[in-house]
């Protein structure tokens, strides 16, 4: 990675990421810990209690994000892990599919589908519109006769395919 003019960091530091990962699944697995221990973690009867299994793969996540903990404190603190640049990327492309998960519960699913597929081609592909708009309507109607045709497998719907009748 190149260093930013007179030593400056130019990204995030390596250190800050892999600390910062190692606490959220930690954090992800004492609340797997905590949710099992109260569905019981013991063996009865009858086998295992509900959360006997989850209580081990939390455990198993706990030390590993431990383990990943320390390691990360050895890690050279000026290491860069990634520069600006690359992150602005990743949130171009997280930032919208985030927004796409949230909108298919009220929306269904092909509505917003219809609109990542085009604002992924039009903002990050710089497609032209003809294309844009074949594809973005497209994909979605190929997996409409896919899944709910052939497959009979109903996929979220919202008000405008309840407005079409699908």
């Amino acid at each position: 990675m190149q260093e930013a003019p007179h030593g400056a960091a130019a990204g995030v530091k390596q250190r800050s990421a892999e600390i910062g990962v190692g606490l959220f699944t930690l954090l992800l697995g004492a609340i797997v810990i905590y949710g099992s221990s109260k569905v019981g973690i013991g063996w009865g009867s009858d086998g295992p209690e509900a959360g006997f299994f989850p209580f081990y793969v939390g455990l198993f996540i706990a030390v590993c994000s431990l383990i990943n903990l320390f390691s990360a404190l050895r890690e050279d603190p000026d290491a860069i892990c990634s520069e600006w640049s690359q992150i602005r990327q990743v949130l171009k492309v997280l930032i919208p599919t985030a927004i796409y998960c949230l909108l298919v519960e009220p929306l269904g699913i092909y509505v917003p589908s219809i609109i990542l597929i085009a604002v992924f081609m039009k903002w990050l592909g710089h497609y032209r519109w003809p294309i844009t708009a074949a594809i973005a309507i497209g994909v979605p109607a190929a997996f409409y006769f896919v899944f709910e045709k052939w497959f009979l497998i109903p996929l979220p719907k919202g008000p405008v395919e309840a407005l079409l009748g699908l």
